[in-house]
């Protein structure tokens, strides 16, 4: 009888868990239906909406008057269109005045410059990477507190904007700037200024950047001409600035000195012809020829090869070792040169000659070759100078061949000494040959005077500022440049400060020309200058200087680098040298972010300028970004047909359009053909539209790269199709806000590591398990509209904060959408997403038990989808049973409670059934995966489990764990551990190696289990 009430009540049971089970399922299934129902109902009402007032009206934005708020559709439409978001809300941002700072704020500034870009200049990836960078950081900044300024500016670009301005006069008029007079030539410059400059500024402000165009600044306007005329005189006065008669990069084409910057170095292997401008033919070049100079007294002669056979005409001697046997019987002697009979002395230069490399012989041409000119220096040579400005053979390189172009003379001297038997052949040889990036014409060395800046102490300033002491003033980002930073400063050369120009800032000096000087030519005697701010300082100066005398003065010719004003420009654009508001208010900037290829020419100078006129550091804090090479990591190159307008990216091009920019440019027909084929082969179907903001958060995110990054279009579409993610999950989100509802109550500089954190938060937690985790709650039935007032309220933080979050990186659908949020009741929104708070951290909401929950969830449905994409194809689609199997009963209870979440979640899955260890057993035929050291989850399969594969599977992890445990275990087992290192890092190796035996425990366990499965 007792075994027989036993069986009833064992029965009773089963059928009562039997009755919960088909309870919970058919709850279930109403609630899926409610659901549908629901969203049906939804979806019905929308219907009914847009045929009330027409689809096109309420999805597509209405026009907004210029520099008004934009207005918005009624409804949000179906999907995310770039140009239609990224309308509006600039001119509004502008004219609303949110990018202006305030210099009687109180709040604490935080200031950075644009790298003022030239003139002439048009938008590429470079400077959309910059405005990238710098508009995150100063929105981040703007929405933390501070009084957020960024100053844009343009550059006057002196020879780039000169090139432009002659070749335009040359293409509509057939003339040259000589033609016009320095007067009318400036006047044409500025007139091109004011009718095309400053495009790139317009462009700009389609990428976002938040620039206060209240303080935007040229470097040739008035307030900043006065600057840098004020920073000549003070240097100068210092003794800072002098004249002399040095070596510099000329560019026979521009007739100019120019920067190293502007010269492009390109190796030549062997024999190779080039197309140089002016000339008809192409120039020979990687050619090493030899001569015979002969000596004097019959002695026979001595071999010797150069490069540049032209330069022969201004040679004044020959060098050799000391110490090279092969000549010391010349030592002292004399050469003959061939074309002037001018005698040469044989001098000894360790420092010049390798006697191991050609003959041991070298010819020194001092006035025409770098090191030619410190040997002559050092022997007291006679300098010679045989070119033109404009690069031909002048009277010094003899009748014969004066007037002769360079590369025409070089044909010439070497027929010339075949004719007097002293040609002796020619060779392939390597080099390096200097280009102007400009004329593209080679560069000449030419003995010219020029005005230098003396470097040696503002270098060793710069240097103390970026070394010394805990916390230096000048920090570095990445770090690792500081260390070209030393080795630059460590080995600066004096810098040439004047160019032969007539576009940019006239250099304030004057030439005094005395009544009874014995030559009156320009600029003969070096000791008559004078320097001033103005004529009459000049004036003033000079009658000091030579009082009694009688004189006239004229101002010299030339322009000063625009470095020179551009390394001015943190102070120059707050105001300086007069005492303003801004200067008081935002000198030193925050932070200088550019490119690690300008750290030398313009990061280096601005820092010596600003210590020495400003008195300190212009900036803290100096942000090098990469630069940015193709997908292929490739330079950008026109010829290469790689090169990529971010216009092009932000709307989108057929492939044939990009074809067409090409041959809009200058590229010769072979060079199209190569870069036709470079773009088919990179953009087959051209370019997708991807927008501002998709842009924008690809190049932010490479910025983690070293010193390039390896720009994929493709990466930027990844992005704009997740911007289509986001805006079907905040339009799923407005879906369930009713029409009356209401709320309830980057310091690292690390950017892409800031916005992969804020990527993984939208794409991981919000969408993948946020959103779906609410779904059922807008279901229906009773227990879902229980809890939907708490979802809709969590649903609302959410977007509110997480579109703040995202706001500095994509600025448009962050206002678009951040604009479309129900209002919150209790407080005044702000007007715009721009000057709302960025989101901190709120202790207030930190649940450290509810966190550890929900991680566990999420690591079980992992999981679960991990395994559910490893069973069998044709059983993708079904729903499958689940089982957990926990080792401790707290995460047992976590996930019982947490049942409703796991299907939710894991999809796909009829139940998932809790077992604890020492209770329960995992059933057989199952797919295996494990969670962590104390927590392993099961997928029931319909057929046999591929046991082989399960195994192999847990071998491998087994293995990969034995290595883990037995690196830590030598670690802690190593000589002066417990002595050295931390106790909290030896608790937390402990603790790893506990955790460690603890899963490999639970792995043998199933493998075990598989194995007596296979019997």
């Amino acid at each position: 009888m007792e075994a027989t009430l036993e069986q009833l009540e064992r029965k009773k049971k089963k059928e009562e868990k039997a009755r919960e089970k088909e309870l919970k399922k058919l709850k279930a299934a109403q609630k899926e239906a409610k659901f549908k129902v629901h969203l049906q109902s939804k979806k019905k009402s929308r219907q009914d909406e847009e045929e009330k007032v027409g689809e096109e009206e309420i999805f597509r934005d209405p026009p907004t008057p210029s520099g008004q708020k934009k207005i918005l559709s009624a409804l949000m439409p179906k999907n995310y269109n770039p140009s239609s978001v990224e309308k509006c809300w600039y001119d509004w941002w502008e004219a609303s005045g949110f990018f202006v700072a305030n210099a009687s704020s109180s709040k604490p500034p935080f200031v950075i410059l644009l790298p003022p870009p030239n003139v002439t200049g048009n938008l590429h990836l470079g400077h959309a990477l910059t405005a990238a960078i710098q508009d995150t950081m100063i929105r981040w900044k703007r929405m933390s507190g501070f009084n957020a300024l960024w100053v844009p500016g343009l550059d006057h670009a002196g020879i780039a904007t000169q090139v432009v301005v002659e070749k335009k006069l040359m293409h509509e008029s057939h003339l040259t700037r000589h033609d016009l007079g320095r007067e009318k030539f400036v006047s044409e410059v500025w007139k091109w200024k004011h009718e095309h400059g400053g495009n790139i500024l317009k462009q700009l402000r389609r990428l976002g950047a938040s620039l206060d165009w209240s303080r935007e600044c040229f470097t040739m306007d008035e307030q900043r001409s006065k600057a840098v005329i004020e920073e000549f005189v003070r240097l100068y006065k210092e003794g800072l600035i002098y004249r002399d008669l040095r070596l510099v990069n000329w560019d026979c084409t521009l007739r100019t000195a120019i920067s190293d910057d502007e010269v492009d170095k390109i190796d030549i292997k062997e024999r190779k012809f080039l197309n140089i401008p002016g000339y008809n033919k192409q120039v020979e070049f990687g050619v090493l020829t030899s001569f015979a100079y002969p000596l004097e007294g019959g002695l026979g002669e001595i071999l010797v090869s150069t490069t540049r056979v032209e330069t022969i005409l201004g040679d004044t001697a020959i060098a050799v070792h000391p110490d090279d046997e092969r000549y010391g019987h010349l030592h002292g002697k004399f050469a003959i040169h061939p074309f002037n009979g001018r005698k040469l002395p044989i001098i000894c230069d360790a420092i010049l000659v390798d006697p191991g490399f050609g003959t041991g012989a070298v010819k020194i041409t001092p006035a025409h070759d770098p090191e030619d000119f410190k040997a002559g220096k050092r022997h007291n040579l006679e300098f010679i100078d045989i070119f033109t400005d404009d690069g031909k053979i002048n009277d010094n390189g003899g009748a014969e061949f004066s007037g002769m172009p360079r590369f025409q003379a070089r044909e010439a001297v070497k027929e010339a000494l075949k004719k007097k038997g002293l040609y002796r052949g020619a060779e392939n040889n390597e080099m390096r040959l200097g280009l102007c990036s400009r004329s593209n014409d080679v560069v000449e060395p030419m003995l010219k005077p020029q005005w230098f800046v003396n470097c040696n102490d503002l270098a060793k300033k710069a240097l103390k500022a970026a070394t010394v002491g805990e916390n230096p003033t000048l920090e570095f980002i990445p770090k690792q440049f500081l260390a070209e930073w030393k080795r630059w400063l460590g080995n600066i050369r004096d810098w040439c400060i004047s160019r032969q120009l007539w576009w940019g800032h006239r250099i304030p000096a004057w030439y005094v020309t005395l009544e009874d000087d014995a030559e009156k030519d320009f600029g003969v005697y070096n000791d008559h200058w004078v320097v001033g701010r103005n004529v009459e300082e000049a004036l003033a100066e000079a009658s000091q200087k030579f009082s009694g005398k009688k004189f006239d003065i004229s101002q010299d010719p030339d322009v000063l680098d625009t470095w020179f004003s551009s390394g001015l420009f943190p102070l120059a654009a707050l105001g300086w040298p007069d005492d303003t508001g801004d200067l008081r208010a935002f000198y030193p900037t925050s932070v200088l972010e550019t490119g690690h290829d300008i750290l030398f020419f313009w990061v280096a100078r601005m820092v010596m300028l600003g210590i020495q006129l400003g008195g300190d550091v212009p900036f803290r804090k100096v942000f090098l970004h990469p630069m940015v090479r193709d997908a292929h990591g490739r330079k950008m190159s026109k010829s290469l047909g790689n090169v990529i307008d971010p216009l092009e990216v932000i709307d989108g091009i057929s492939l044939e359009g990009l074809h067409k920019r090409l041959e809009e440019g200058n590229l010769d027909k072979k060079e199209l053909v190569v870069a036709k084929a470079g773009q088919k082969q990179d953009f087959p179907n051209g370019i997708a539209e991807c927008g501002t903001d998709a842009l924008r958060f690809a190049l932010v995110s490479y910025t983690a790269q070293s010193d390039k990054i390896n720009l994929d279009i493709q990466r930027v579409v990844g992005y704009r199709q997740w911007c289509n993610k986001l805006w079907n999950a905040v339009r799923f989100a407005m879906s369930k806000f009713d029409s009356d509802y209401t709320v309830s109550a980057l310091d690292s500089y690390e950017l892409s590591d800031a916005a992969s954190t804020v990527y993984s938060w939208w794409q991981y937690q919000f969408c993948d398990i946020f959103i779906e985790s609410i779904k059922p709650y807008f279901a229906g039935d009773d227990i879902a509209f229980a809890s939907e007032s708490s979802a809709q309220d969590t649903l609302w933080v959410c977007l509110d904060s997480g579109l703040r979050l995202l706001h500095p990186f994509m600025p448009f659908v962050t206002e678009e959408l951040w604009q479309r949020l129900p209002p919150a009741r209790g407080h005044t929104r702000k007007e715009s997403i721009m000057t709302s708070e960025y989101p901190s951290a709120a202790e207030a909401w930190r649940n450290e038990e509810v966190e550890y929950e929900m991680n566990l969830v999420e690591s079980t449905v992992k999981c679960l989808r991990l395994l559910r994409a490893e069973v069998l194809e044709e059983q993708k689609n079904k729903r499958l049973p689940a089982f957990a199997f926990c080792k401790m009963r707290a995460d047992a209870e976590i996930l019982r409670s947490r049942n409703f979440e796991i299907l939710t979640l894991a999809k796909n899955l009829s139940s998932i059934q809790v077992l604890l260890s020492g209770k329960d057993a995992p059933s057989t035929g199952c797919a295996f995966e494990n969670v962590n050291e104390s927590l392993a989850v099961y997928l029931k399969a319909e057929g046999k489990v591929n046991v082989e594969v399960e195994l192999v599977k847990m071998r491998n992890r087994l293995d990969e764990i034995q290595k883990q445990q037995e690196k830590l275990e030598r670690k802690i087992n190593a000589s002066g551990y417990k002595e050295k290192v931390p106790l909290e890092i030896q608790d937390k190796d402990a603790e790893k190696l506990t955790k460690l035996f603890q899963e490999m425990e639970l792995f043998k366990k199933e493998s075990e289990r598989l194995e007596a499965e296979n019997l």
